[in-house]
């Protein structure tokens, strides 16, 4: 047989097999027992879709490696002990004066070690943007319904995220022991002494004995260190993991399907993206703590629980609770001789419960509602749900509100106005306010939901202005884009709301099983979808469109044509026209 008429090659060798290398060997062994390569080839070649929106969730993500990061450094040189020295390093200002090993410490980072100062302002700016993200991208969840099955337990998490993302935030600020973080603790210790009857017993076994103790400190290094970013890990790891599972939303578009995902793949693409958005927060927060600065706690000094700094305010993610405690009116009941401060425990220790309980069982609540129990993996436009987006809006009103309390002694003396009056103002505001903002947000989202479907029937606006032979004037229409008004009709249409009287259908047949909750559920469902606008039907659809292909050719016949008045407009010239007669 004449092998040169099978394979040509441009060597003057013959091909031999070489030995593996022994990184080769080492991955072959490891795939022979754990199936690795299987599963790596899989999961690295998974897509992901690409849109802006999604970025919000990254930017939680990378934050969060820069807190462990400059976190990593910090625990090199802080002491979290509240034992009494006497500083003599490079502030002047403080020399001298007797304080804790924590606040010494924490001056030490700023001023000896090199780089601490930036490294302390970049973690406290990280922790600020890892709240703050995850805030946003809980929003953007939320007004996209992409909480909806089978992602109601990433939900959970994400608003566990949250909570704990908070506790870390305020452990983290407790820690210098400077006097403004000393009077948040101060405020903690009163906090948890509102609770009815083991109040003092829960901050003797906290402070380790009468406040401020020797073990707060500590204690909170040790919850701020380990176990709360322990926690935070396992969450952040079971988030991915059931994001990988259940496959990314996208957004709807020509191709997208509630079973299959578009967009590039793990590898090289996202990986690259991913990679250069991390650089790009890094760079972000490191520009923040180099420029902006934050928390000098060499201008508050030593924690003395004598003292109180004026016009103390906790860091932003703390604004609420602390401006619901500023408004909520002094109201205490003596049962038993026990003072059950409802001042207190209400808006602290209720209120934030109340809201966090309220948020998780959003996707609980919204499936009991609506009744649906199927699949989703394409995202709703805000738009067409009303009433959740009303509902998320009035809630975001209530927290700005509580927001803005939490500064009404700043706002008084700013605008020069009375602190009661302020106060009394915001009072009723809470409760008024998400009220407004959820009736204009819902009758906002239906003429938006008319708006689509005008467009979708008639065309968008051009901004050219027709004149018929008769003298009238028209605004000139063209067809959308068959990519856009297949995303303005990739939506469903909401559940017939025709039935009978209550505890019966259409044709007045009592329906099985119907009782109080059953009923309760249904009005609550006909209220939910109340005046919200259907898309088009392809009838409507069919018909509009031909009424705009008649109209265009009742306007072809204008073209290359300046009506009377168009010489005016500042693009022709006068002696270019050919007026038209009529």
């Amino acid at each position: 047989m004449d092998t040169s008429k099978v394979a040509n090659s441009n060597t003057t060798t013959a091909a031999t097999t070489q030995k593996p290398s022994k990184a080769a060997a080492v991955a072959t062994w490891a795939d022979e027992r754990l199936g690795l390569a299987t599963m790596a080839k899989k999961n690295l070649r998974k897509v992901f879709p690409d849109h802006w929106s999604f970025m919000l969730g990254e930017i939680a993500l990378w934050s969060f490696v820069v807190l462990l990061l400059t976190g990593v450094f910090l625990t090199l040189w802080f002491t979290p002990s509240m034992g009494e020295v006497q500083y003599n390093g490079t502030y002047e200002q403080l020399r001298g004066i007797h304080m804790s090993e924590a606040f010494a410490s924490t001056l030490r980072i700023s001023f000896d070690v090199r780089g601490g100062l930036l490294m302390r302002q970049m973690h406290h700016w990280s922790a600020m943007l890892f709240i703050a993200s995850m805030m946003i991208h809980l929003l953007r969840v939320f007004f996209t319904g992409a909480y909806r099955k089978p992602r109601e337990l990433n939900w959970v998490i994400g608003s566990l995220l949250l909570l704990l993302g908070t506790l870390e935030g305020f452990t983290g600020y407790s820690l210098p022991d400077d006097l403004l973080s000393g009077t948040g603790v101060r405020a903690a210790d009163g906090f948890i002494k509102a609770s009815p009857v083991v109040g003092t017993y829960m901050s003797f076994f906290l402070f380790g004995g009468e406040f401020p103790g020797e073990s707060i400190i500590p204690r909170l290094y040790t919850i701020h260190v380990l176990l709360i970013p322990g926690l935070l890990l396992a969450l952040i790891a079971a988030h991915m993991l059931l994001l990988v599972y259940h496959k990314h939303t996208q957004w709807p578009g020509p191709g997208r399907t509630e079973k299959n995902v578009v967009g590039y793949p793990m590898l090289p693409v996202y990986a690259a993206k991913a990679g250069g958005f991390f650089f790009i927060v890094f760079g972000v927060t490191a520009l923040l703590g180099a420029l902006l600065t934050i928390n000098p706690v060499w201008k508050y000094g030593p924690y003395d629980p004598s003292k109180v700094t004026a016009g103390s305010q906790p860091d932003w993610y703390m604004g609420w609770p602390d401006g619901a405690l500023r408004i909520m009116p002094g109201i205490e009941t003596h049962l038993w001789g026990y003072t059950i401060s409802w001042n207190v425990m209400l808006p602290i220790l209720v209120l934030p419960l109340l809201m966090f309980t309220i948020l998780m069982l959003l996707p609980f609540l919204d499936a009991w509602i609506t009744g649906d129990k199927r699949e989703h993996h394409l995202l709703e436009r805000p738009r067409n749900a009303p009433t959740r987006t009303a509902l998320m809006v009035a809630l975001m009103t209530m927290y700005g509100l509580f927001w803005i309390a939490g500064g009404n002694d700043i706002i008084a003396i700013k605008l020069h106005s009375s602190i009661n009056q302020i106060t009394y103002f915001l009072r009723g505001a809470v409760f008024i306010g998400p009220v407004i903002a959820f009736l204009i947000t819902r009758r906002w989202c239906i003429s938006l939901q008319r708006k689509d479907n005008e467009t979708l029937l008639h065309g968008y606006e051009t901004g050219i202005i027709m004149r018929s032979p008769e003298g009238g004037y028209s605004e000139r229409h063209l067809p959308l884009p068959e990519s856009r008004a297949y995303t303005l009709t990739a939506r469903e249409r909401d559940p017939a709301l025709n039935g009978g009287p209550e505890g019966t259908d259409a044709n007045g047949i009592p329906a099985p099983g119907e009782g109080r909750l059953a009923g309760l559920q249904r009005r609550v469902r006909t209220l939910w979808y109340a005046d919200n606008v259907q898309k088009p039907t392809p009838e409507e659809l069919a018909e509009g469109h031909h009424h705009a292909d008649h109209e265009h050719e009742l306007q072809e016949g204008q073209e290359g044509h300046a009506a009377d008045g168009h010489q005016f407009d500042g693009h022709h010239l006068v002696e270019d026209e050919n007026l038209r007669s009529h």
